[in-house]
Protein backbone atom coordinates (compact mmCIF):
# COMPACT_ATOMS: atom_id res chain seq x y z
CA UNK A 1 0.00 0.00 0.00
CA UNK A 2 1.35 3.39 -0.99
CA UNK A 3 2.31 5.66 1.89
CA UNK A 4 0.32 8.88 2.24
CA UNK A 5 2.67 11.85 2.28
CA UNK A 6 6.39 12.53 2.44
CA UNK A 7 8.75 11.21 5.09
CA UNK A 8 10.08 14.29 6.88
CA UNK A 9 11.56 13.03 10.15
CA UNK A 10 11.74 10.16 12.60
CA UNK A 11 9.55 10.07 15.66
CA UNK A 12 12.56 9.20 17.79
CA UNK A 13 14.17 12.50 16.78
CA UNK A 14 11.42 14.61 18.39
CA UNK A 15 10.58 14.44 22.07
CA UNK A 16 7.26 15.53 23.55
CA UNK A 17 7.23 19.31 23.84
CA UNK A 18 9.66 19.80 20.96
CA UNK A 19 9.21 21.37 17.53
CA UNK A 20 11.10 20.84 14.30
CA UNK A 21 10.90 22.72 11.00
CA UNK A 22 10.97 20.56 7.89
CA UNK A 23 10.38 21.06 4.17
CA UNK A 24 7.77 19.27 2.07
CA UNK A 25 8.25 19.99 -1.61
CA UNK A 26 9.61 23.45 -0.77
CA UNK A 27 6.84 24.26 1.73
CA UNK A 28 8.07 25.02 5.25
CA UNK A 29 6.22 22.87 7.79
CA UNK A 30 6.41 22.89 11.58
CA UNK A 31 6.24 19.54 13.35
CA UNK A 32 5.07 19.70 16.96
CA UNK A 33 5.03 16.69 19.23
CA UNK A 34 2.40 16.75 21.96
CA UNK A 35 2.62 13.70 24.17
CA UNK A 36 2.54 10.65 21.90
CA UNK A 37 1.02 12.58 18.99
CA UNK A 38 2.69 14.62 16.26
CA UNK A 39 1.09 17.48 14.35
CA UNK A 40 2.08 19.54 11.31
CA UNK A 41 1.19 23.21 10.74
CA UNK A 42 2.53 26.22 8.87
CA UNK A 43 6.06 27.03 9.99
CA UNK A 44 5.79 30.82 10.12
CA UNK A 45 3.65 33.14 12.21
CA UNK A 46 0.82 34.71 10.23
CA UNK A 47 1.56 38.10 11.84
CA UNK A 48 5.08 39.06 10.68
CA UNK A 49 6.37 35.69 9.51
CA UNK A 50 8.51 34.72 12.51
CA UNK A 51 9.91 31.16 12.49
CA UNK A 52 7.72 29.42 15.05
CA UNK A 53 10.36 26.78 15.70
CA UNK A 54 12.24 29.50 17.63
CA UNK A 55 9.25 30.03 19.91
CA UNK A 56 7.75 27.85 22.62
CA UNK A 57 5.49 24.82 22.66
CA UNK A 58 3.57 24.47 25.92
CA UNK A 59 1.18 21.55 25.79
CA UNK A 60 -0.56 22.07 22.46
CA UNK A 61 -0.07 25.84 22.49
CA UNK A 62 2.54 27.35 20.11
CA UNK A 63 3.82 30.83 21.09
CA UNK A 64 5.48 33.01 18.43
CA UNK A 65 8.99 34.14 19.46
CA UNK A 66 8.62 37.69 18.14
CA UNK A 67 5.25 39.07 19.24
CA UNK A 68 3.67 36.14 21.14
CA UNK A 69 0.77 35.28 18.88
CA UNK A 70 -0.53 31.87 20.01
CA UNK A 71 -1.72 28.95 17.90
CA UNK A 72 -3.13 25.47 18.50
CA UNK A 73 -0.55 22.86 17.50
CA UNK A 74 -3.32 20.34 16.77
CA UNK A 75 -5.09 22.29 14.03
CA UNK A 76 -3.25 25.61 13.58
CA UNK A 77 -6.11 27.70 14.98
CA UNK A 78 -5.20 31.19 16.18
CA UNK A 79 -5.80 31.53 19.92
CA UNK A 80 -4.31 34.96 20.61
CA UNK A 81 -3.30 37.98 18.53
CA UNK A 82 -1.42 39.87 17.16
CA UNK A 83 -1.91 37.26 14.44
CA UNK A 84 -5.34 37.40 12.81
CA UNK A 85 -5.15 34.26 10.66
CA UNK A 86 -4.66 30.67 11.70
CA UNK A 87 -1.85 28.41 10.48
CA UNK A 88 -2.39 25.90 7.69
CA UNK A 89 -2.55 22.41 9.10
CA UNK A 90 -1.51 19.21 7.34
CA UNK A 91 -2.21 15.50 7.65
CA UNK A 92 0.39 13.52 9.64
CA UNK A 93 0.85 9.76 9.47
CA UNK A 94 3.16 7.74 11.73
CA UNK A 95 4.53 4.60 10.10
CA UNK A 96 6.77 2.83 12.57
CA UNK A 97 9.40 5.46 13.37
CA UNK A 98 8.72 7.53 10.27
CA UNK A 99 6.72 10.78 10.27
CA UNK A 100 4.94 11.46 6.99
CA UNK A 101 3.28 14.78 6.08
CA UNK A 102 0.70 15.17 3.32
CA UNK A 103 0.03 18.74 2.14
CA UNK A 104 -3.05 17.50 0.28
CA UNK A 105 -2.66 20.17 -2.36
CA UNK A 106 -2.55 23.10 0.05
CA UNK A 107 -0.44 26.00 -1.19
CA UNK A 108 -1.17 28.70 1.40
CA UNK A 109 0.64 28.72 4.75
CA UNK A 110 -2.37 30.19 6.54
CA UNK A 111 -6.12 30.04 6.74
CA UNK A 112 -8.68 32.61 7.67
CA UNK A 113 -10.58 31.70 10.85
CA UNK A 114 -14.09 30.38 10.25
CA UNK A 115 -16.55 33.26 10.42
CA UNK A 116 -20.29 33.31 10.13
CA UNK A 117 -22.08 35.28 7.42
CA UNK A 118 -23.92 38.42 8.39
CA UNK A 119 -27.68 37.99 8.17
CA UNK A 120 -29.70 40.83 9.76
CA UNK A 121 -32.91 39.02 8.77
CA UNK A 122 -31.96 36.33 11.29
CA UNK A 123 -30.44 38.64 13.91
CA UNK A 124 -31.61 42.26 13.93
CA UNK A 125 -29.24 43.37 16.68
CA UNK A 126 -26.55 46.03 16.11
CA UNK A 127 -23.19 45.65 17.85
CA UNK A 128 -21.33 48.95 17.62
CA UNK A 129 -17.58 49.34 18.08
CA UNK A 130 -16.41 52.88 18.77
CA UNK A 131 -12.79 53.05 17.69
CA UNK A 132 -11.07 51.69 14.60
CA UNK A 133 -7.78 50.66 16.17
CA UNK A 134 -6.40 47.34 17.37
CA UNK A 135 -9.13 46.54 19.90
CA UNK A 136 -11.93 47.56 17.56
CA UNK A 137 -10.69 45.49 14.67
CA UNK A 138 -10.07 42.37 16.77
CA UNK A 139 -13.54 42.64 18.30
CA UNK A 140 -15.19 42.80 14.88
CA UNK A 141 -13.43 39.68 13.61
CA UNK A 142 -14.11 37.82 16.86
CA UNK A 143 -17.83 38.59 16.76
CA UNK A 144 -18.06 36.90 13.37
CA UNK A 145 -15.94 33.98 14.63
CA UNK A 146 -18.37 33.61 17.54
CA UNK A 147 -21.35 33.30 15.21
CA UNK A 148 -22.89 36.78 15.55
CA UNK A 149 -25.03 37.42 12.45
CA UNK A 150 -26.33 40.91 13.17
CA UNK A 151 -24.80 44.22 12.10
CA UNK A 152 -21.21 44.90 13.18
CA UNK A 153 -20.42 48.61 12.86
CA UNK A 154 -16.95 50.07 13.47
CA UNK A 155 -16.98 53.82 14.09
CA UNK A 156 -13.71 55.70 13.65
CA UNK A 157 -12.80 59.36 13.72
CA UNK A 158 -10.07 58.70 11.15
CA UNK A 159 -10.54 58.67 7.38
CA UNK A 160 -9.61 55.02 6.92
CA UNK A 161 -10.11 51.57 8.38
CA UNK A 162 -7.89 49.77 10.92
CA UNK A 163 -4.14 49.77 10.20
CA UNK A 164 -0.85 48.65 11.76
CA UNK A 165 -0.31 51.56 14.15
CA UNK A 166 2.90 50.26 15.84
CA UNK A 167 4.62 50.26 12.45
CA UNK A 168 4.15 54.02 12.05
CA UNK A 169 7.16 54.81 14.24
CA UNK A 170 9.23 51.91 12.89
CA UNK A 171 9.48 50.67 9.29
CA UNK A 172 6.90 53.08 7.89
CA UNK A 173 8.68 56.17 9.22
CA UNK A 174 11.98 54.78 7.98
CA UNK A 175 10.53 54.34 4.50
CA UNK A 176 10.82 50.55 4.61
CA UNK A 177 7.08 49.81 4.59
CA UNK A 178 4.76 50.65 1.71
CA UNK A 179 1.39 52.29 2.48
CA UNK A 180 -0.34 49.26 0.94
CA UNK A 181 1.17 47.05 3.68
CA UNK A 182 -0.35 49.01 6.54
CA UNK A 183 -4.09 48.10 6.58
CA UNK A 184 -4.88 45.20 8.93
CA UNK A 185 -7.34 43.80 6.38
CA UNK A 186 -8.40 44.60 2.84
CA UNK A 187 -11.65 46.34 1.99
CA UNK A 188 -12.79 43.04 0.48
CA UNK A 189 -12.40 41.32 3.86
CA UNK A 190 -14.74 43.77 5.56
CA UNK A 191 -17.25 43.55 2.72
CA UNK A 192 -17.16 39.75 2.66
CA UNK A 193 -17.83 39.47 6.39
CA UNK A 194 -20.41 42.22 6.64
CA UNK A 195 -18.33 44.53 8.84
CA UNK A 196 -19.34 48.15 8.29
CA UNK A 197 -16.82 50.96 8.84
CA UNK A 198 -18.08 54.50 9.42
CA UNK A 199 -15.11 56.82 8.87
CA UNK A 200 -14.71 60.49 9.88
CA UNK A 201 -17.28 59.99 12.65
CA UNK A 202 -16.89 61.71 16.01
CA UNK A 203 -19.02 60.41 18.87
CA UNK A 204 -20.59 63.14 20.96
CA UNK A 205 -22.35 61.00 23.55
CA UNK A 206 -23.42 57.45 24.30
CA UNK A 207 -26.96 57.40 25.67
CA UNK A 208 -26.70 54.17 27.63
CA UNK A 209 -30.31 54.06 28.84
CA UNK A 210 -31.69 54.49 25.35
CA UNK A 211 -28.91 52.45 23.69
CA UNK A 212 -28.17 55.21 21.22
CA UNK A 213 -24.91 56.71 19.96
CA UNK A 214 -25.12 60.41 19.15
CA UNK A 215 -22.57 61.72 16.65
CA UNK A 216 -21.24 65.26 16.41
CA UNK A 217 -22.98 65.68 13.05
CA UNK A 218 -26.35 64.95 14.67
CA UNK A 219 -26.80 61.41 13.37
CA UNK A 220 -27.98 58.67 15.74
CA UNK A 221 -27.09 54.95 15.74
CA UNK A 222 -29.20 52.54 17.75
CA UNK A 223 -27.32 49.60 19.23
CA UNK A 224 -27.88 46.49 21.33
CA UNK A 225 -24.32 46.31 22.68
CA UNK A 226 -21.37 48.66 22.30
CA UNK A 227 -17.61 48.39 22.71
CA UNK A 228 -15.68 51.49 23.73
CA UNK A 229 -12.24 51.23 22.11
CA UNK A 230 -11.46 54.88 21.47
CA UNK A 231 -7.78 54.91 22.46
CA UNK A 232 -6.01 58.20 22.90
CA UNK A 233 -5.18 61.49 21.24
CA UNK A 234 -1.57 62.64 21.26
CA UNK A 235 -0.83 65.38 23.78
CA UNK A 236 0.43 68.67 22.39
CA UNK A 237 2.65 71.34 23.90
CA UNK A 238 0.78 74.54 24.78
CA UNK A 239 3.76 76.85 24.47
CA UNK A 240 4.65 79.87 22.28
CA UNK A 241 5.24 78.87 18.68
CA UNK A 242 3.44 75.55 18.91
CA UNK A 243 1.31 76.55 15.91
CA UNK A 244 4.33 76.75 13.60
CA UNK A 245 4.55 74.34 10.69
CA UNK A 246 6.64 71.13 10.81
CA UNK A 247 5.80 70.42 14.47
CA UNK A 248 4.10 67.05 14.62
CA UNK A 249 2.65 64.42 16.88
CA UNK A 250 3.08 60.85 15.66
CA UNK A 251 -0.21 59.10 16.37
CA UNK A 252 -1.99 58.53 13.08
CA UNK A 253 -1.33 57.45 9.50
CA UNK A 254 -1.85 61.01 8.29
CA UNK A 255 0.65 62.42 10.80
CA UNK A 256 3.23 59.82 9.76
CA UNK A 257 2.82 60.84 6.11
CA UNK A 258 3.33 64.50 7.03
CA UNK A 259 6.48 63.65 8.98
CA UNK A 260 7.88 61.60 6.10
CA UNK A 261 7.27 64.49 3.70
CA UNK A 262 8.92 66.98 6.07
CA UNK A 263 11.88 64.68 6.70
CA UNK A 264 12.69 64.65 3.00
CA UNK A 265 13.51 68.36 3.21
CA UNK A 266 14.68 68.71 6.83
CA UNK A 267 18.22 69.35 8.04
CA UNK A 268 17.83 69.07 11.83
CA UNK A 269 15.29 67.06 13.83
CA UNK A 270 14.31 67.43 17.47
CA UNK A 271 12.32 64.77 19.30
CA UNK A 272 10.56 66.04 22.42
CA UNK A 273 9.95 63.23 24.88
CA UNK A 274 11.89 60.01 25.54
CA UNK A 275 8.81 57.76 25.32
CA UNK A 276 8.72 54.61 23.22
CA UNK A 277 7.12 56.56 20.38
CA UNK A 278 9.72 59.29 20.71
CA UNK A 279 12.71 56.96 20.82
CA UNK A 280 11.44 54.75 18.00
CA UNK A 281 10.86 57.89 15.93
CA UNK A 282 14.37 59.07 16.78
CA UNK A 283 15.82 55.79 15.51
CA UNK A 284 13.73 55.89 12.34
CA UNK A 285 14.59 59.50 11.50
CA UNK A 286 18.27 58.86 12.26
CA UNK A 287 18.20 55.93 9.85
CA UNK A 288 17.08 58.41 7.21
CA UNK A 289 20.43 60.17 7.76
CA UNK A 290 19.12 63.25 9.59
CA UNK A 291 20.76 64.69 12.73
CA UNK A 292 18.51 64.01 15.75
CA UNK A 293 18.42 65.56 19.21
CA UNK A 294 16.15 64.13 21.93
CA UNK A 295 14.95 66.56 24.60
CA UNK A 296 13.14 65.24 27.68
CA UNK A 297 12.75 66.07 31.38
CA UNK A 298 13.69 62.50 32.34
CA UNK A 299 17.15 61.79 33.67
CA UNK A 300 17.18 58.33 32.06
CA UNK A 301 14.96 57.12 29.18
CA UNK A 302 12.37 54.50 30.21
CA UNK A 303 13.57 54.54 33.82
CA UNK A 304 10.04 54.33 35.25
CA UNK A 305 9.17 51.34 33.06
CA UNK A 306 12.43 49.45 32.58
CA UNK A 307 14.77 50.73 35.28
CA UNK A 308 18.03 52.66 35.15
CA UNK A 309 20.33 50.01 33.69
CA UNK A 310 18.17 49.17 30.69
CA UNK A 311 17.38 52.86 30.17
CA UNK A 312 21.07 53.77 30.02
CA UNK A 313 21.74 50.90 27.63
CA UNK A 314 19.07 52.17 25.23
CA UNK A 315 20.43 55.71 25.47
CA UNK A 316 23.91 54.42 24.62
CA UNK A 317 22.47 52.51 21.65
CA UNK A 318 21.09 55.76 20.27
CA UNK A 319 24.30 57.66 20.95
CA UNK A 320 26.24 55.01 19.06
CA UNK A 321 24.02 55.85 16.09
CA UNK A 322 24.67 59.56 16.43
CA UNK A 323 21.63 60.75 18.40
CA UNK A 324 22.27 63.61 20.84
CA UNK A 325 20.44 63.83 24.16
CA UNK A 326 19.40 66.81 26.25
CA UNK A 327 17.87 65.08 29.27
CA UNK A 328 16.65 66.88 32.36
CA UNK A 329 15.62 69.78 30.10
CA UNK A 330 12.32 71.58 29.48
CA UNK A 331 11.16 73.15 26.22
CA UNK A 332 9.76 76.65 26.68
CA UNK A 333 9.00 77.76 23.12
CA UNK A 334 9.45 77.29 19.39
CA UNK A 335 10.70 79.96 17.05
CA UNK A 336 10.49 80.38 13.31
CA UNK A 337 8.97 82.35 10.46
CA UNK A 338 5.93 80.28 9.49
CA UNK A 339 7.81 77.03 10.03
CA UNK A 340 9.79 75.99 13.07
CA UNK A 341 13.48 76.90 12.98
CA UNK A 342 14.58 76.38 16.57
CA UNK A 343 13.55 74.96 19.92
CA UNK A 344 14.03 77.19 22.98
CA UNK A 345 14.98 75.45 26.22
CA UNK A 346 14.07 76.73 29.67
CA UNK A 347 17.70 77.82 30.00
CA UNK A 348 17.25 80.11 27.00
CA UNK A 349 19.46 77.96 24.76
CA UNK A 350 18.36 77.58 21.14
CA UNK A 351 18.59 74.27 19.30
CA UNK A 352 18.25 74.29 15.51
CA UNK A 353 15.28 72.28 14.31
CA UNK A 354 13.26 72.42 11.09
CA UNK A 355 11.41 69.22 12.03
CA UNK A 356 10.01 68.57 15.52
CA UNK A 357 8.22 65.43 16.68
CA UNK A 358 6.41 65.67 20.01
CA UNK A 359 6.00 62.38 21.89
CA UNK A 360 4.78 63.21 25.37
CA UNK A 361 1.99 60.70 25.81
CA UNK A 362 -1.71 60.69 25.07
CA UNK A 363 -4.95 62.12 26.37
CA UNK A 364 -7.61 59.43 26.60
CA UNK A 365 -10.34 59.94 24.01
CA UNK A 366 -13.37 58.80 25.95
CA UNK A 367 -16.80 60.10 24.85
CA UNK A 368 -19.36 61.01 27.49
CA UNK A 369 -21.40 57.97 28.50
CA UNK A 370 -24.65 58.42 30.39
CA UNK A 371 -24.54 56.83 33.82
CA UNK A 372 -20.84 55.90 33.63
CA UNK A 373 -18.36 57.74 35.81
CA UNK A 374 -14.93 58.13 34.26
CA UNK A 375 -11.67 57.52 36.07
CA UNK A 376 -9.77 60.67 36.99
CA UNK A 377 -7.43 60.06 34.02
CA UNK A 378 -10.39 59.98 31.60
CA UNK A 379 -10.54 56.21 31.27
CA UNK A 380 -13.32 53.80 32.18
CA UNK A 381 -13.42 51.16 34.91
CA UNK A 382 -14.26 47.64 33.73
CA UNK A 383 -14.85 44.34 35.52
CA UNK A 384 -13.05 41.09 34.73
CA UNK A 385 -15.32 40.62 31.69
CA UNK A 386 -14.39 44.12 30.44
CA UNK A 387 -17.95 45.30 31.04
CA UNK A 388 -18.50 48.84 32.30
CA UNK A 389 -22.28 48.46 32.62
CA UNK A 390 -25.56 48.17 30.68
CA UNK A 391 -24.26 46.17 27.68
CA UNK A 392 -21.28 48.51 27.36
CA UNK A 393 -17.79 47.03 27.15
CA UNK A 394 -14.33 48.59 26.94
CA UNK A 395 -10.97 47.57 25.51
CA UNK A 396 -7.59 49.15 24.87
CA UNK A 397 -5.88 52.25 26.22
CA UNK A 398 -8.93 53.70 27.99
CA UNK A 399 -9.65 50.58 30.06
CA UNK A 400 -8.91 50.10 33.75
CA UNK A 401 -9.29 46.41 34.55
CA UNK A 402 -8.46 44.05 37.42
CA UNK A 403 -5.04 42.43 36.97
CA UNK A 404 -5.73 38.70 37.47
CA UNK A 405 -2.24 38.17 38.91
CA UNK A 406 -2.12 41.00 41.46
CA UNK A 407 -5.75 42.06 41.92
CA UNK A 408 -4.74 45.67 41.28
CA UNK A 409 -6.68 47.88 38.89
CA UNK A 410 -4.40 48.63 35.94
CA UNK A 411 -4.57 50.41 32.60
CA UNK A 412 -2.11 49.32 29.90
CA UNK A 413 -1.32 51.14 26.66
CA UNK A 414 0.00 48.19 24.65
CA UNK A 415 -0.98 47.23 21.11
CA UNK A 416 -1.22 43.51 21.84
CA UNK A 417 -3.15 44.06 25.07
CA UNK A 418 -5.68 46.12 23.11
CA UNK A 419 -6.07 43.26 20.63
CA UNK A 420 -6.46 40.72 23.43
CA UNK A 421 -9.05 42.87 25.18
CA UNK A 422 -10.98 43.45 21.97
CA UNK A 423 -11.19 39.70 21.53
CA UNK A 424 -12.34 39.02 25.09
CA UNK A 425 -14.85 41.88 25.04
CA UNK A 426 -16.32 40.49 21.81
CA UNK A 427 -16.66 37.03 23.35
CA UNK A 428 -18.70 38.56 26.15
CA UNK A 429 -20.80 40.66 23.77
CA UNK A 430 -21.59 37.48 21.85
CA UNK A 431 -22.69 35.72 25.03
CA UNK A 432 -19.56 33.68 25.71
CA UNK A 433 -18.71 34.65 29.29
CA UNK A 434 -14.94 35.10 29.31
CA UNK A 435 -12.75 36.71 31.97
CA UNK A 436 -9.77 38.74 30.79
CA UNK A 437 -6.74 36.81 32.05
CA UNK A 438 -4.17 37.46 29.32
CA UNK A 439 -0.56 38.27 30.17
CA UNK A 440 0.49 41.69 28.82
CA UNK A 441 3.30 41.81 26.28
CA UNK A 442 4.96 44.60 24.32
CA UNK A 443 8.01 45.07 22.16
CA UNK A 444 10.08 47.98 20.93
CA UNK A 445 12.50 47.93 18.01
CA UNK A 446 15.16 50.62 17.80
CA UNK A 447 17.72 50.25 15.00
CA UNK A 448 18.45 46.50 14.82
CA UNK A 449 17.78 45.93 18.52
CA UNK A 450 14.47 44.60 19.85
CA UNK A 451 13.48 44.54 23.50
CA UNK A 452 10.52 42.42 24.61
CA UNK A 453 8.60 42.78 27.86
CA UNK A 454 6.10 40.34 29.32
CA UNK A 455 3.90 40.82 32.39
CA UNK A 456 3.21 44.12 34.11
CA UNK A 457 4.97 45.87 36.99
CA UNK A 458 3.67 49.27 38.08
CA UNK A 459 6.55 49.36 40.56
CA UNK A 460 9.20 47.00 41.83
CA UNK A 461 11.45 46.34 44.80
CA UNK A 462 14.36 45.09 42.70
CA UNK A 463 15.37 43.93 39.24
CA UNK A 464 17.24 40.63 38.94
CA UNK A 465 19.41 40.35 35.84
CA UNK A 466 20.61 37.27 34.01
CA UNK A 467 23.04 37.85 31.15
CA UNK A 468 24.70 41.03 29.92
CA UNK A 469 22.60 44.18 29.42
CA UNK A 470 25.41 46.05 27.66
CA UNK A 471 25.74 43.28 25.08
CA UNK A 472 21.97 43.19 24.44
CA UNK A 473 21.75 39.60 25.70
CA UNK A 474 19.85 39.39 28.96
CA UNK A 475 16.73 38.72 30.97
CA UNK A 476 15.56 41.20 33.62
CA UNK A 477 13.03 40.09 36.24
CA UNK A 478 10.96 42.80 37.96
CA UNK A 479 10.25 41.77 41.55
CA UNK A 480 7.57 43.07 43.92
CA UNK A 481 6.90 41.48 47.31
CA UNK A 482 9.19 38.59 46.32
CA UNK A 483 7.07 37.78 43.25
CA UNK A 484 8.11 38.05 39.60
CA UNK A 485 5.63 40.50 38.06
CA UNK A 486 7.34 41.08 34.72
CA UNK A 487 10.38 40.18 32.65
CA UNK A 488 12.19 42.05 29.91
CA UNK A 489 14.90 40.81 27.62
CA UNK A 490 16.90 41.06 24.44
CA UNK A 491 17.90 38.07 22.31
CA UNK A 492 15.98 35.81 24.70
CA UNK A 493 12.87 35.32 22.58
CA UNK A 494 12.26 31.68 23.39
CA UNK A 495 12.68 32.17 27.14
CA UNK A 496 10.26 35.11 27.12
CA UNK A 497 7.69 33.09 25.18
CA UNK A 498 7.92 30.41 27.88
CA UNK A 499 7.80 33.03 30.63
CA UNK A 500 4.48 34.32 29.31
CA UNK A 501 3.04 30.82 29.54
CA UNK A 502 4.53 30.27 32.99
CA UNK A 503 2.84 33.49 34.13
CA UNK A 504 -0.44 32.62 32.43
CA UNK A 505 -0.60 29.20 34.07
CA UNK A 506 0.71 30.45 37.44
CA UNK A 507 3.87 28.34 37.22
CA UNK A 508 6.43 31.16 37.27
CA UNK A 509 9.42 30.42 39.54
CA UNK A 510 9.75 32.53 42.68
CA UNK A 511 12.00 35.55 42.99
CA UNK A 512 14.35 33.57 45.26
CA UNK A 513 14.65 30.84 42.62
CA UNK A 514 15.39 33.39 39.89
CA UNK A 515 17.90 35.17 42.11
CA UNK A 516 19.91 31.99 42.68
CA UNK A 517 22.46 32.18 39.88
CA UNK A 518 23.51 28.59 40.48
CA UNK A 519 19.98 27.33 39.81
CA UNK A 520 18.56 26.30 36.45
CA UNK A 521 15.05 26.76 37.77
CA UNK A 522 13.83 28.72 34.75
CA UNK A 523 15.06 26.05 32.36
CA UNK A 524 13.53 23.38 34.57
CA UNK A 525 10.19 25.23 34.66
CA UNK A 526 10.27 25.59 30.88
CA UNK A 527 10.99 21.90 30.51
CA UNK A 528 8.11 20.98 32.81
CA UNK A 529 5.74 23.41 31.08
CA UNK A 530 6.24 22.05 27.58
CA UNK A 531 5.22 18.58 28.72
CA UNK A 532 1.69 19.77 29.47
CA UNK A 533 -0.64 18.19 26.94
CA UNK A 534 -3.96 19.88 27.61
CA UNK A 535 -5.15 23.48 27.47
CA UNK A 536 -4.70 25.21 30.84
Amino acid sequence: MKKQGVVVARLSEIQSGQMKEVSVGGTAVLLARVGDECFAVGAHCTHYGAPLVDGALVGDRIICPWHHACFDARNGDMHEPPAFDSLANYKVTIDGDEILVDLDGQTADRKEPKMTDADPSVDTRVFAIIGGGAAGYMAAQTLREDGFQGRVVIVTREDRGPYDRPNLSKDYLQGNAEPAWMPLRSDDFFDEHGIEILTDKEVKRVHAGEKKIEFSDGEILDYESVLMATGGVARTLKIPGSDLQNIFNLRSFDSADLIVAAAEKAKNTVIIGASFIGMEAAASIRQRGLPVTVIAPDAVPFEKILGTEIGWMLRKLHEQHGVKFRLGEQVNAFEGDGSVASVILATGERIDADLVIVGIGVRLATPLIDGIDLHKDGGVIADEHLCIGNNIYAAGDITHFPDPRTGESVRIEHWRTALQQGRVAAHNMAGKATAFEAVPFFWTTQYDATLNYVGHAQGWDEIIFQGDVARHDFLAFFIKDRKVLAAAGMNRDRELAFIEELMRTDRMPTADDVRDSSSNVLAEAMGAANLLVTHS
